[in-house]
């Protein structure tokens, strides 16, 4: 009995001498997956619950845009590859690159720190010319000219700030170029936002497993960036408006029509989108258009299809960059509306053959940097607050071209005198539609005394 109780003893003391032990010593997580160790690149972004255990918590909130907040993904799923996605990812000739070859840092290790470590890089594609271009050349060469790169609306934040164009970019001052980064740049990225994760407009993070989507998804990624001026109006998203014709009729996707230099960029540097010499035209598909009816026939070198057959449009607000009360004399900030505005061609040397256009109220405002740093744009009247639009809701009988039974065609669209009141006078731009701060910009495209005399508008 005796040594029995001695036996018991020992165990319990060497019971005791583990736990001391391991009391002692830095704690060791043995997560495994698929029988590989957490240590390495893939063994841990394949462990959904040790990147639980480790991931670091966000420090910032991702920005919105002109859809909206983001939506939150957690930190540890939007760096989780697993599902279909993942399966498909080991199959590719990206994957067997390995995780170092694009993101460097340190592969084999179960410490997060060291992984993490030197030249690491969360998102390869911001260097794309280097990443990309090793393997892609021809399109990583030409995306540095592309409109998706930022370079137009980099353009006009240049232009308006006493520069030139978007070779200037990184001569602005320090705060702008920070506002930039936090609003405008949360759409306008690089290879990786399109075809790897989502946008940080859609959350961030991998969309996929970190399949590398050939064909990035219209809803997740396109409609995620082109929300209010593109996706919502195409998929006839606001109130009173329907969905658009190439939608519901042909069940086109956004690439059906946009592809090739359009996105990936032709390696010539635009000064805006609509000077690309492939984009997509009505004419494509409409053959003889010009003769169809009557009406094209009467207004094909004056209007722009989209006159007659957009809906009602998203306009920006002054802007979605963080201030909560305007200095240029507007009052409150003005928030984002639907609107319909037909003025004077602004870029008539590069959409040649329309006299009247529709036009979209930019998000441009003196300000626009003052929740960085005080100081209004130097030269803000060197471009319109509203710009040349081509809206993606269209649809073939719309408020301009249904009319009542006995009525003009030009009845839902000529502005007339009637008693007084000058029908239809709320479609046109006028310059008493300006806000003060924005006369100087924008007059020039306004239509006064640019319509028929017959129109009686008065002005």
């Amino acid at each position: 009995m005796k040594e029995k109780i001695k036996g018991l003893g020992f165990l319990f003391f060497i019971a005791v001498l583990i736990l001391l032990n391991y009391s002692c010593t830095e704690k060791t997580i043995t997560f495994e997956t698929e029988g590989e160790s957490v240590a390495s690149c893939e063994g841990c972004h394949t462990n959904y619950d040790y990147l639980k255990e480790v991931y670091s918590p966000d420090t910032i909130v991702v920005a919105g845009g002109c859809g909206g907040d983001a939506p939150h993904y957690e930190p540890y799923d939007r760096v989780y590859m697993g599902g279909d996605g993942y399966e498909d990812f080991k199959t590719s000739g990206h994957y067997s690159m390995g995780c170092v070859y694009c993101h460097n840092g340190t592969d084999k290790t179960s410490d997060k720190t060291v992984a993490h470590s030197g030249d690491f890089i969360s998102h390869p594609s911001m260097y794309y010319d280097e990443k990309c271009g090793s393997c892609h050349p021809e399109i990583a060469n030409d995306f540095s000219t592309s409109i998706h790169h930022g370079t137009g609306q980099k353009r006009k934040v240049a232009i308006r700030s006493g520069f030139d164009g978007p070779e200037d970019f990184d001569q602005l001052p320090e705060h702008q170029i920070e506002g930039y980064n936090a609003n405008c740049a949360t759409c306008h990225g690089t290879c990786g936002n399109c075809h790897i994760v989502r946008p940080l407009a859609a959350g961030g993070g991998l969309s996929n497993g970190h399949s590398f989507n050939k064909t990035p998804d219209m809803i997740n990624v396109c409609v995620s960036c082109h929300s209010s001026r593109g996706g919502h109006a195409y998929l006839g998203v606001a109130v009173g408006t329907q969905p658009d014709v190439h939608l519901t009729e042909n069940g086109y996707t956004c690439l059906d029509c946009h592809s090739g230099s359009e996105l990936h960029g032709d390696g010539k540097s635009v000064e805006q989108r609509y000077a690309y010499t492939k984009l997509p035209e009505c004419e494509n598909c409409h053959s003889s258009i010009q003769a169809a009816n009557n009406y094209h026939s009467t207004h094909y070198d004056d209007f722009n299809c989209q006159v007659c057959h957009s809906q009602d449009y998203n306009n920006c607000g002054q802007c979605h960059i963080n201030f909560e009360e305007s200095k240029s004399g507007a009052g409150a900030v003005i928030p984002a509306y639907l609107g319909f505005k037909i003025a004077k061609n602004p870029i008539p040397d590069i959409k040649t053959g329309f006299n009247f256009v529709l036009v979209r109220r930019t998000l441009a405002a003196p300000e626009n940097w003052d929740a960085y740093q005080s100081g209004a744009y130097p030269n803000f009247d060197a471009l319109p607050t509203y710009n040349f639009t081509t809206p993606h809701n269209i649809l073939r009988w719309t408020e301009r071209t249904q009319v009542s039974d006995g009525a003009s065609c030009s009845s839902n669209c000529h502005v007339r005198d009637e008693g007084g009141v000058l029908v239809n006078k709320e479609l046109y731009l006028f310059e008493d539609d300006l806000l003060d701060w924005e006369i100087g910009a924008t007059s020039k495209i306004t239509v006064d005394g640019e319509l028929p005399a017959s129109w009686k508008t008065g002005n």
